[in-house]
């Protein structure tokens, strides 16, 4: 499955870059999306076949830190490559170092260890008696794979609104930095979250609890956006330092991986962690133009008409998406249960 989504993301990617209609490019960027959304979903099912439980966070962890990796490159490196080459032949560079992955991927990477040959063909016939309908049921009906969904995105938002998207301009607008500065201090989000994921993996598997990282990790990421948005006067250090904190904090999103999987019977482990994987880009899909609609509302009622031009107050009710998120996700954690690092059998 890992190397059929490869191959979909890598032929999405390389006709995305050759392409010249408006209606081929948004195909080609949803054949991307669909490929990228069944490699993490793979991956988590082969952590759960090739780690034992109580090493699961940390595997996780270290799977989001190259993808946050992947993330930090898609900036500014990638807009440098751009700028140097074209942006089409970035793309397609971009498909070629796909195309480098799938065959060592193809090479070195194996579904299941070899003494788990007759275990996994186990899993296959329950899965097959099963049937799709049964194992969607158990899957998407359950509630506490929602709620660990509804975790994970609450905390991903600052990577996916300030990371992404909106950081450069809140930054330049509030913190009166440049755009190079900003983009940097945007880009600690990422640096954060590479150190942070398998921090914070590595503390849940040793304590084996689920629970209170969770918890400690939204109750620091609340503090240190409170800080960023309602402290004046933050030196360029200090937005730095705050920035790769919060990346850090908000990596306890992380464990809502593990938790769900090991809240789940253990054949249906991807169908389960898909409803996060769905939580994570609706949220994402809902709360990036929920962000723009609160900045240009607060702009309308200031100025009568729409500009690009932003002030500070602009942004006083769009960033209290994140506060609220993050003390939504401090309630979320009292409601899903502690697996002690432990299968549902």
């Amino acid at each position: 499955m890992i190397l059929i989504a490869l191959g979909i993301c890598i032929v999405g990617t390389a006709l995305f870059s050759f392409s010249h209609s408006f209606a081929w490019a948004c195909f080609f960027r949803f054949l991307t999306g669909i490929g990228s959304a069944f490699c993490f979903l793979s991956v988590i099912r082969l952590a759960s076949r090739w780690f034992p439980l109580n090493h699961m966070a940390l595997a996780i962890g270290l799977v989001l830190t190259i993808a946050m990796l992947g993330g930090w490159v898609s900036q500014a490196p990638m807009e440098m490559l751009a700028k140097t080459v074209h942006w089409r032949v970035a793309l397609q560079i971009d498909a070629l170092l796909g195309v480098l992955f799938f065959f060592l991927i193809l090479l070195i990477v194996r579904d299941y260890p070899n003494d788990q040959a007759k275990a996994h063909s186990i899993e296959l016939e329950i899965i097959h008696e099963m049937g799709f309908l049964k194992t969607f049921r158990l899957a998407f009906l359950r509630m506490q794979n929602w709620l660990g969904g509804l975790y994970v995105c609450f905390m991903n938002l600052p990577v996916g609104l300030l990371g992404g998207l909106w950081g450069v301009l809140y930054l330049t607008s509030t913190h009166n930095v440049s755009r190079v500065h900003a983009s940097e201090v945007s880009s600690m989000l990422f640096v954060g979250t590479m150190i942070g994921s398998p921090l914070v993996g590595w503390i849940s598997d040793k304590i084996q609890m689920r629970r209170p990282p969770m918890l400690v990790g939204a109750l620091l990421s609340l503090v240190l956006i409170s800080v960023v948005i309602f402290v004046p006067n933050l030196s360029l250090i200090t937005l730095y330092g705050l920035f790769l904190l919060i990346g850090i904090c908000s990596s306890a999103q992380i464990i809502g991986y593990p938790l769900v999987a090991e809240n789940s019977m253990r054949v249906i482990t991807a169908m389960s962690v898909s409803v996060v994987n769905i939580s994570v880009q609706g949220g994402s899909a809902i709360f990036q133009p929920f962000f723009g609609y609160l900045l240009d509302r607060h702009l309308f009622s200031r100025l009568h008409h729409l500009s690009t031009h932003f002030a500070a107050s602009d942004f006083s009710w769009a960033m209290f998406i994140f506060p609220a998120g993050f003390i939504a996700a401090i309630f979320i954690v009292f409601l899903l249960p502690e697996t002690r690092c432990q299968q549902k059998e």
